[in-house]
């Protein structure tokens, strides 16, 4: 007998509630997560939960999942998160092994969703324990795809994409044989700037960059968003992923977030996956695959939405996507030096420190500065990617007054 939707088989053969945990519980990837859980409740067990350092927010979650274990990556969140969780029998730890750890607990399924490179050690960590992780930090990928990708083939886990544009496309795969490919091509919503002229995107405001017009995602997404630089994280991210050259990952600019991902096959055929722009779509997706579960979701309305528009990407106007692609084609730890001196980029951005134009600039002037030091080779471990990542940062963060100079 096969288990119902969102049930699982356990070691004896017995029918038993799909084992959940949940890295990131309390981002929006985290909550939209959530959402889907409770509305199921007899079909999932939460197993493990973290988060950063929101104690309350968490021991909360923790609390109503009936979670076995919950762990704060910041020690100083430790006190609070104890006392959240006093007479609930539920395991409290903290510190960047306690993350590792939840991440190492017996779950069927693991919700991979810490933001940046600090999500790297946990989500290897799952996948190295096997079973089914669904993949929401894209830059776990960018640092070190190919560790990344190898160790989950030697370890039999199910990778799945959470990214609605990844997960698009690997939806879109199903519809032919993996060899009958031709391109895949994946979709951005150009951000609040799509219109906008090279001069007043140059002087665009934090508050500005934060106001993304079709998604409601962290600020640290919203700016790579509004830079295009989410793109080209989420291109690298595709080639590691589907094992698809760069030459064959085309990007277009689609305004309506309507069309997520398409795959051309080599009769002509384009298979396309379309939805409202809603993050609980593509969750919902992994959460339940190869079955399917209702979401809450708005039901798209075509003729509601009138027109879909496409367009190529301004490479001028958005010089990271260019720097995404030439660090791909690069390889030997450019991606990873790339994602760290993003994250620079956009905490200095931010912190009204850097401006605008400054985002690219600093990331530009961080690979260049890496590449004349000799500070860059594929990762062969986690240990490789982390200490070029904090290379890169420390060069990124030198570099930040130079930069800001000629951009605020």
């Amino acid at each position: 007998m096969s288990a119902p939707v969102g049930y699982a088989k356990n070691g004896r053969g017995e029918v038993a509630p799909r084992t959940v945990s949940i890295l990131g519980a309390t981002g929006s990837i985290g909550a939209s997560t959530a959402d889907l859980l409770r509305r199921r409740p007899d079909a999932y067990q939460v197993e493990a939960l973290c988060s950063h350092r929101n104690a309350d927010a968490l021991a909360r979650l923790a609390r109503e999942f009936g979670a076995r274990f919950a762990a704060v990556a910041d020690p100083a969140a430790y006190r609070a998160l104890k006392q959240g969780l006093s007479g609930s029998g539920i395991e409290a730890a903290a510190g960047a092994d306690s993350v590792v750890e939840a991440a190492q607990r017996p779950a069927d399924w693991v919700m991979a969703a810490i933001a940046g490179s600090t999500g790297l050690a946990p989500t290897l960590a799952a996948v190295e324990r096997g079973g089914t992780v669904a993949v929401a930090n894209k830059e776990c990928l960018v640092c070190a795809g190919m560790l990344f990708m190898s160790r989950a083939a030697q370890a039999g886990t199910t990778v799945l994409p959470v990214d609605s544009e990844h997960n698009a496309v690997f939806q879109a795969l199903a519809a032919g044989r993996r060899e009958d490919v031709r391109r895949i091509m994946i979709t951005a919503s150009g951000g609040p700037f799509r219109t906008w002229s090279k001069e007043q995107i140059r002087a665009a405001t934090v508050e500005q960059a934060l106001r993304h017009p079709n998604w409601s995602m962290g600020p640290k997404v919203t700016i790579d968003s509004a830079t295009l630089m989410n793109k080209g994280l989420e291109l690298i991210e595709a080639h590691h992923l589907f094992a698809m050259d760069q030459s064959a990952i085309g990007i277009l600019v689609h305004a309506q977030s309507i069309v997520h991902g398409l795959v051309e096959y080599i009769d002509g055929s384009v298979v396309a996956l379309m939805g409202s722009p809603d993050m609980r779509t593509p969750i919902a997706h992994c959460l339940a695959w190869p079955e399917r579960i209702e979401a809450p979701v708005k039901s798209l309305d075509l003729a509601e939405v009138g027109t879909l528009s496409f367009e190529a990407p301004d490479l001028e106007r958005f010089p990271a996507l260019k720097l995404a692609r030439e660090a791909l084609e690069a390889g030997n730890g450019a991606p990873t030096v790339l994602n760290a001196a993003n994250e620079i980029a956009v905490a200095e951005f931010i912190d009204r420190r850097l401006g605008f134009a400054g985002i690219p600039a600093l990331v530009e002037a961080t690979l260049n500065e890496a590449v004349r030091r000799g500070a860059m080779h594929e990762p062969a471990s986690v240990g490789d990617a982390i200490a070029i990542d904090h290379t890169a940062r420390r060069l990124a963060q030198s570099l930040v007054p130079e930069i800001a100079a000629k951009t605020l």
